[in-house]
């Protein structure tokens, strides 16, 4: 493995731990749950076909943790990461792997998540391929490029639309081969959530993004703003589920997304009257875990609706 020099000496990474934490595995759920809400949701309508959704999931995966690498690639190369830094992987700045390194694997995730999307498109539309390689680009571009997507207050949207929404009516249309409705509503509170991850993240480097000249909307809105704002993400997110039962279009065993809700109380509460990324690191796993819940239970939710009815 290469070394990095760093303020204090170059340090050698040890384990397969580094590679794991390179991965930021609490982020991944934004992409393998989407995967399984889609798939769930087209049982009622169709056979499933397992390559697909195998193909599926492993893409989607594999551009997640691309995406992560490129942030923390463009992060060293702007100087916002150093040793210090409170809730990055830490791959460059901590561990001593070669920046060039991390952006390698991150353009080879991209490679081979692209060979599955060839696979997907054979199987399913040619016009995924369009749809595909604008995500594959909003992953790079949210932290590469000229003017990158989360130094913005547009970082929250655009994760929820691709990585929730998005990915969600992808594994949807590959089985079913259309869209729908309803397939649309039940993503809305899985977009949200996901948005919410990248929320959590700004609020907890907020006074850091802010000196290192990002406007993020957590900056814009201030601490408690912000915490608010993710507040009222959550409840907007499980009154969605609500209606959606109360309308019609979904199932009541979905209503089990309710018992995800002491996580989310408990990332609230970690973010209240706290100052410093070391305080606030664990609400934003907290907040990566309310996303990890309550979308397995809609998952499981969908899922029981089709065995039991």
């Amino acid at each position: 493995m290469n070394e990095h020099p760093s303020a204090t000496g170059p340090v050698t990474a040890k384990g397969w731990q580094i590679w794991w934490q390179l991965l930021r595995p609490h982020t991944l759920t934004a992409s393998f749950v989407p995967v399984l809400i889609g798939t769930a949701l087209a049982m009622s309508l169709t056979r499933i076909d397992i390559p697909l959704f195998l193909a599926m999931l492993i893409a989607s995966i594999l551009i997640q943790a691309a995406t992560n690498m490129f942030n923390e690639y463009y992060d060293y190369k702007r100087g916002l990461d150093h040793e210090g830094s409170v809730g990055i992987g830490g791959a460059i700045v901590r561990h001593g792997v070669s920046p060039n390194t991390v952006m390698g694997i991150a353009l080879t995730f991209c490679g081979v998540s692209v060979l599955l999307g060839i696979y997907i498109c054979m199987e399913s539309s040619w016009w995924l391929a369009a749809i595909g390689s604008v995500c594959i680009a909003t992953g790079y571009l949210y932290t590469g490029g000229p003017l990158p997507i989360a130094y913005t207050p547009l970082g929250e949207l655009v994760s929820g639309l691709f990585m929730g929404m998005g990915i969600i009516l992808i594994a949807f249309f590959i089985q079913v081969g259309t869209l729908t409705l309803n397939s649309l509503l039940v993503s809305i509170p899985i977009a949200i959530l996901v948005g919410a991850i990248m929320m959590a993240n700004n609020i907890r480097d907020r006074e850091g993004d802010e000196k290192n000249g990002r406007k993020t909307l957590a900056i814009l809105l201030g601490h408690q703003g912000a915490v608010r704002f993710l507040t009222g993400m959550f409840i907007v997110s499980y009154l969605w589920v609500l209606l959606l039962v109360l309308i019609g279009e979904a199932t009541p065993w979905i209503l089990l997304v309710g018992l995800s809700l002491p996580k989310s109380i408990q990332a609230i509460r970690g973010f209240q009257g706290k100052t410093t990324n070391t305080e606030m690191a664990p609400s934003m796993k907290f907040t990566a875990q309310v996303n990890t819940l309550f979308g397995l239970l809609l998952a499981m939710g969908l899922f029981l609706s089709q065995w039991i009815g």
